[in-house]
């Protein structure tokens, strides 16, 4: 039993490299996407705004998708972060891409407009999913 146990184990310290990879690069894309954004998530967010709460958690989905890819595909931890990056550029210019579709989109989303925050939620969603196909790399 204590073999087993042992064995299974021995995957920690890679977990523990891939998990904490990853928790690294989420709070970068957090702090990137939250500083190119006019409006001002978390303020919001602690305002009660589900607009605000709806449009950032579609987008945090939205880049953690392709970063499950690129753990899940990756042939290495510096592979891993190459393709978070990647991510990361994307979403941002997913978000970029919005504003031009929807004017006014950062103060809609700061009135509360749940329309314009779904859209950015479902979009952001959308591309992560073809993002994460994307990243076969073979």
């Amino acid at each position: 039993m204590w073999q087993s146990a042992e064995t299974s184990l021995q995957g920690l310290p890679a977990f523990l490299a891939y998990f904490g990879v990853a928790m690294g690069l989420t709070l970068l894309y957090l702090l990137v996407y939250t500083r190119l954004t006019p409006q001002h998530e978390f303020t919001l967010i602690r305002l009660n705004n589900n607009a605000a709460a709806t449009a950032l958690g579609g987008s945090l989905l939205g880049f953690a998708l392709p970063l499950h890819g690129a753990i899940t595909n990756a042939i290495g931890l510096l592979d891993c972060v190459l393709w978070g990056l990647v991510a990361l550029i994307i979403q941002v210019l997913t978000f970029l891409a919005l504003r031009l579709v929807l004017k006014g989109l950062p103060e809609r989303i700061a009135r509360g407009e749940q329309a314009a925050a779904s859209f950015v939620a479902t979009s952001s969603i959308a591309v992560g999913l073809l993002n994460a196909a994307s990243m076969t790399f073979y």
